[in-house]
């Protein structure tokens, strides 16, 4: 009798490069905390089987970080209001308005 397991064809996780590390390290870092969590989470998902823990140790992270960052994408997914970043009126006056 054959062992299943050998017999299935198992999809292996492929690793970044090392450049590809540096830079999402780097990244990472730029990011507020909000942020950071989901584009781990975004990161160990594209991943699949084994992205979680990898993720976890290339960021310096820990898995409930990754999982609240998961609930927090499918909470945005679920939004459909227009948000802004900036006040409404904020940024530079046009030139229309700075002229006299």
């Amino acid at each position: 009798m054959r062992n299943l397991a050998s017999t299935k064809l198992v999809k292996r996780m492929k690793k970044y490069s090392k450049k590809e590390e540096e830079r999402m390290i780097k990244f990472y870092q730029s990011l507020d905390e909000s942020s950071q969590r989901r584009y781990a989470s975004i990161e160990s998902a594209r991943l699949g089987h084994g992205g979680k823990k990898y993720i976890k140790e290339l960021l310096g992270t820990s898995y409930d970080r990754i999982s609240r960052g998961l609930i927090e994408l499918d909470l945005l997914e679920q939004v459909t209001v227009d948000t802004r970043i900036r006040k409404k009126g904020g940024g530079r006056k046009g030139k229309k308005t700075t002229q006299k």
